[in-house]
């Protein structure tokens, strides 16, 4: 079926069909008559523009910009309709509406800084795991294994009779636990550390050869060395090494006094000044061991025990009288062998190792409970 014509376009042709008007001059001739055009009171485009209508080339020109909106007042509501605690500083509960604008339940803020913690996460459902605990420091660390280094040595040299006995794998052993020691040693100043370096030092294992007749004479039937010690005086700088031997009849001590110069925060200078023998102590009574082994050979002292006991009064007088008698000292000559330097490797409230020039001496500082393993 066919369209039927716009109506300007039928409007456009009947225009053409129907005649146009003429007016008859007085002159008799015909001109054709035109209606007046009245005026605008304003240009066409400021027209156009105004109302917004389109142009002679058919473009519709845009309106006259509208002044810009005032922004909306600042509220002190979230976004759930409740009053903003940090701008309005109070917790009373205000009135809300839901999404439909009807009015709801007044829903109270609380007073506290935080919600308390639960056990539940935001679901309910099983309670999050608990926290790592915090990471162990590394000076506590470094300390436990100090401590561990201390108690294998100890447990080293334990039989070894202050080193004498030892084998060439305990010498092994005790040289790599005190090397360890040494990489970990809390005093870099030994020597200025005078509070730790102060007191009596036990010794409890050496390889110093001077030593070693001392250790010899320990190690012979019927003889012990009980004790050998090094006494620091920091405030007198001053050195005393007192040696102690045991037999059956009687006890024997010896010192030597010496002095020393600070050299470097960890070595000194010792001169020895003088010896010192102290009375020996006689027993009041003899006690035998039961045997003694002599060159691989077990040798009853059972007869010779026998023997001793009717001197046992005669022992008891002689020791009451040497026993007050003052110690007999000898000056040492002020000659290079006098002379000698110690070097302190690791120092701490219980232990303290030092290398010399005939050998190593580690010390276990008197009270210290490392004595209790020996």
């Amino acid at each position: 079926m066919a369209m039927p014509p716009p109506l300007f376009a039928a409007a456009s042709h009947a225009s053409l069909l129907l005649p146009s008007p003429t007016i008859h001059s007085s002159t008799g001739s015909r001109r054709p008559f035109r209606l007046p055009l009245r005026s605008s009171r304003r240009p066409p485009v400021a027209a156009a523009a105004a109302s917004g209508v389109p142009d002679e080339w058919g473009d519709r020109s845009p309106s006259a910009p509208e002044p810009p909106s005032q922004p909306d007042p600042p509220i002190d509501d979230d976004e759930w309709g409740r009053d903003d605690p940090s701008a309005s500083g109070n917790s009373r509960p205000v009135p809300v509406t839901d999404e439909w604008g009807e009015p709801g339940v007044p829903e109270p803020q609380s007073t506290s800084a935080a919600d308390p913690p639960t056990n539940d996460d935001e679901w309910g459902g099983d309670p999050a795991p608990p926290p790592p605990p915090p990471p162990v420091p590394e000076e506590d660390n470094e300390e436990e294994r100090r401590e561990e280094l201390k108690r294998c040595l100890v447990d080293t040299v334990y039989g070894s009779d202050l080193g004498f006995r030892a084998s060439s794998e305990v010498r092994g052993e005790v040289l790599e636990l005190v090397t360890q020691l040494e990489a970990t040693n809390p005093t870099p100043e030994p020597v200025q550390a005078t509070h730790l370096l102060a007191g009596n030092w036990i010794l409890i294992y050496t390889a110093y050869s001077e030593l070693l007749p001392i250790l010899a004479v320990g190690a012979a039937p019927l003889f012990k060395v009980d004790e050998i010690s090094q006494e620091i005086d920091t405030n007198s700088m001053t050195i005393v090494n007192t040696s102690t031997i045991s037999s059956p009849f009687a006890s024997f001590s010896f010192s030597a006094t010496a002095s020393f110069d600070v050299q470097s925060p960890s070595r000194i200078e010792v001169q020895f000044k003088e010896g010192s023998f102290q009375p020996p102590k006689i027993s009041s009574s003899v006690d035998l061991p039961a045997e003694v082994d002599i060159f691989g050979q077990k040798i009853s002292l059972g007869p010779v025990q026998q023997v001793l006991n009717p001197l046992q009064q005669a022992f008891a007088s002689i020791a009451g009288s040497i026993s007050g008698q003052p110690p007999l000292k000898l000056p040492i000559p002020g000659n290079n062998r006098a002379r000698s330097w110690l070097l302190t490797t690791y120092l701490d409230k219980d232990l303290r190792i030092s290398r010399g020039d005939g050998g190593l001496f580690i010390l276990v500082k008197e009270g210290s409970p490392l004595l209790d393993q020996l």
